[in-house]
């Protein structure tokens, strides 16, 4: 491969393929489709994970333990980070930690953990703190707000069905 070739053949604005248009064009006949068997008809369609008859790798994939899509993602802080960014006496809150981006990501529900030293006195409002946490908090004179977290889905409860009159 000479350096003069890699963009030969590459272009912007690809035209279309235009079937059916006649033998001349290469694409007339069949068009591109071969003859006969399944891809050729008219209406159709497979799904994606379709190997011909093969086993999947989606389903040769082996598959071990309980995803839970309904628990909630933690985003964890730890107080050395807090100590680092916020001044001496400063409320820090969920929404000032993602604009330092110290909780990071997607997250429902901001964790305080109590790795690394505090020594500014501090108000933090999280969802949730460890024993460690809180203890450090106090002992250096800050204040700890839990906010609400966001409440489990509840399933609708057996028995509830509307009964038929009788």
């Amino acid at each position: 491969m000479n350096l003069n070739d890699v963009h030969r053949g590459i272009t912007k604005h690809k035209r279309r393929k235009r079937l059916g248009r006649g033998t001349g064009s290469g694409h007339g006949k069949t068009c591109g489709r071969g003859h006969k068997g399944q891809r050729s008809r008219a209406g159709y369609s497979m799904r994606p994970s379709f190997e011909g008859g093969q086993m999947p790798l989606v389903r040769r994939i082996p598959k071990r333990g309980f995803n839970n899509r309904w628990a909630l993602t933690v985003a964890v802080v730890n107080l050395g980070d807090l100590d680092k960014r916020f001044d001496d006496g400063a409320e820090v809150t969920p929404e000032l930690l993602k604009e330092k981006n110290l909780a990071k990501g997607r997250h429902d529900v901001v964790k305080v953990l109590g790795d690394g030293e505090l020594t500014k006195q501090l108000k933090i409002s999280a969802h949730r703190f460890s024993r460690s946490a809180v203890e450090k908090i106090e002992k250096a004179g800050g204040e700890v707000v839990v906010l609400p977290a966001k409440a489990p889905v509840v399933k609708n409860k057996q028995g509830t069905k509307s009964r038929a009159k009788t």
